[in-house]
């Protein structure tokens, strides 16, 4: 048996997901469609980062013997190599980029489409540097080549200032002396007949979606103890305890003010209800009411000039107007169309239907902001306009998060597909 890397990642957060990824991959779920846009990005990046090589030799990946193959020979030819396939023994990784140092060492080079270090990209070069020195190879250094958050776009995308290179040799070596017994503890994993059960430890180590981690929460009952609000390890704990439903807490276990709110409606069923916050709120409302609402999206490489990575850039808004008390909603709404830069569309139509009174009533009125706020940067003459739409700006977010009220149905959120 072959341990890859993928693997050895998996079982590194989840000993039932390697089980599952080994012998019953086909009862796994398939991607959805957000994580497959993920992978597609990725593969995408990769290509701007070999730009940065121009001698580069990209290996064909779809044949697993003819990678490795192809890789041993053109180990020889001291270029960097993408997408490398090294073997030694039972274990076997992919490098993203190998280039050569010097007469015989090489630098491994790992791509990730985040904007910053993260532990389980030294775990990955730690493998990675075991593997490739089992099979001979002389590594020198580990490298994370990840996107620079800063970086913005003029004109054409420019790999140069789209990554940035961080030296994690020392990280690395300080986690290659736990890879022999982590690929131990895999290797003893993957003898057994049957799957492990998920232990709750699994749910502290998830760093990748894990459909495991999924599964074990659409299993339970509604009213669990994981359902507390902003419970972290806390839920672990009382789950632990084999205190599974909120309504079981203990009077006595220390509880936040709303998370004893919940507890106390787990038991009634009812929903609680504080009249005056929401009486006080509601009043203070000024008329007309503009129910506003935006969807955006993000890329990883920014798709337009002066976009930077991951930016939420808005396509679409929906807005439905109340001029008095009881009148009937009026429909407004905004839809870019084709694949040209939808900003300066989207704000001029957004402040004609805005007009110049009454509050404008969000969920969450920090995203809504945030968007306006970049777009008052990019159309610097719409900067006063921007602020004196904050200033209309009333939270319905409010009335949930502070607990005015709280239903059992929402589960311990105050999202607005929970709340509705």
């Amino acid at each position: 048996m072959i341990l890859t890397k993928s693997n050895y990642m998996i079982g590194l957060q989840c000993p039932k997901y390697l089980w599952m990824s080994v012998y019953k991959k086909d009862e796994l779920p398939e991607p959805d469609e957000a994580t497959q846009h993920r992978f597609d990005q990725g593969h995408v990046l990769e290509e701007y980062a070999h730009k940065l090589f121009p001698s580069g030799i990209l290996i064909s990946s779809e044949n697993f013997i003819k990678n490795i193959e192809k890789t041993k020979e053109l180990l020889k030819n001291r270029k960097p190599l993408f997408e490398a396939g090294i073997s030694s023994n039972s274990l076997f990784s992919r490098a993203d980029i190998l280039k050569p140092v010097g007469k015989d060492e090489w630098d491994v080079i790992e791509v990730k489409s985040s904007t910053k270090l993260k532990d389980e990209h030294i775990l990955d070069l730690a493998f990675q540097k075991y593997t490739y020195k089992k099979a001979g190879l002389n590594i020198r250094n580990c490298y994370l080549m990840h996107i620079n958050k800063e970086y913005v776009r003029k004109g054409d995308i420019e790999p140069k200032k789209l990554f940035e290179k961080e030296d994690i040799t020392e990280q690395a070596d300080e986690s290659l002396k736990d890879v022999e017994q982590n690929i131990r503890d895999i290797f003893k994993i993957l003898s057994l007949k049957k799957p492990p059960e998920f232990q709750l430890e699994d749910i502290d180590t998830c760093f990748y979606d894990n459909p495991i981690l999924d599964e074990f929460f659409q299993s339970l009952p509604g009213g669990s103890v994981f359902e507390l609000y902003r419970g972290g390890k806390k839920c672990i704990d009382l789950f632990g305890r084999n205190i599974f439903m909120l309504a079981d807490i203990p009077e006595e276990y220390k509880l936040t003010g709303h998370q004893e709110i919940q507890r106390r409606c787990a038991g009634t069923g009812n929903p609680h209800i504080d009249k005056k916050e929401i009486e006080g709120f509601i009043n203070d409302l000024d008329y007309p009411l503009h129910y506003l609402d935006f969807e955006t999206f993000q890329m990883s490489i920014p798709p337009f000039d002066n976009t930077y990575p991951y930016q939420q850039i808005p396509f679409q808004y929906s807005l439905h107007v109340v001029d008095s008390p009881g009148s009937k909603p009026k429909h407004i709404s905004f839809l870019a169309e084709g694949s040209k830069d939808p900003r300066k569309k989207f704000l001029s139509s957004l402040k004609e239907a805005l007009g110049s009174k009454g509050d404008i009533i969000v969920y969450n009125q920090s995203f809504e902001q945030r968007i306006l706020k970049s777009l008052a940067e990019l159309f610097p003459k719409e900067k006063k306009w921007v602020e004196s739409i904050f200033e209309r700006m009333v939270d319905l977010l409010i009335p949930f998060r502070r607990f005015h009220y709280y239903n059992p149905k929402q589960k311990g959120s105050a999202s607005l597909k929970d709340v509705l």
